[in-house]
């Protein structure tokens, strides 16, 4: 389980595609609090550490995390979002992140407002029945609050200090973003279509 608090952003060093999967490196300074079979969140995808070395570590990226998320359109230098799994003693300051990806989407609109930056990300329906005014939202693996939800889009808005500590900073339209919505919603869902016994 993570927060969506972003830890470190690091760089890809080398991502290696074949039909079976992917296995990507990347160097951060996170590497030296891992073992391998540890959990982190990269891009807000949790996947397991199978190599740890002095600059980082090695996982492996399964087709169905490929065909799920936007991993399979990184390139080497593409700088990654990082974050650990949450200790039991830790604060959550954010939001229950699972790791689990709900889909892709797209930023659509970036616009500058005071010293915050809104963005606008077009969602997939499937995702954005989730989606609410003031509720959590998981991007790249960034705990957010959505600021508004219109048609086939929400908005949220980014405060310098994600600007400056996590790869939301660069996106620009046409950029795609793992999203992870609430669980609690989901689990909601779910209770109100259960037969009752």
């Amino acid at each position: 389980m993570f927060t969506g608090l972003v830890q470190a952003v690091g760089p890809v060093v080398s991502i290696d595609r074949s039909d079976r999967g992917a296995r990507l490196k990347v160097d951060t300074s996170l590497g030296g609090e891992l073992r391998e079979g540890d959990s982190i969140a990269v891009n807000g995808v949790c996947l397991t550490a199978t190599e740890i070395g002095g600059d980082g570590f090695a996982a492996e990226a399964m087709t169905e995390t490929l065909a799920r998320s936007s991993l399979g359109d990184l390139e080497p230098g593409s700088g990654v979002n990082l974050e650990l799994p949450l200790r039991a003693s830790d604060r959550l300051g954010g939001h229950i992140v699972q790791g689990h990806v709900d889909g892709v989407g797209t930023v659509t609109g970036v616009q500058e407002d005071g010293f915050a930056r809104r963005l606008e990300i077009e969602s997939p329906d499937d995702v954005l029945r989730y989606v609410a005014q003031k509720g959590s939202i998981s991007v790249d693996g960034v705990s957010l609050t959505v600021v508004g939800v219109n048609g086939r889009s929400f908005t949220v808005s980014l405060i310098p200090e994600t600007l400056q500590r996590t790869n939301l900073g660069m996106a620009e339209a046409g950029t795609r973003v793992n999203l992870e919505v609430d669980v609690l919603a989901k689990y909601v869902e779910r209770l109100m279509e259960a037969p009752r016994r």
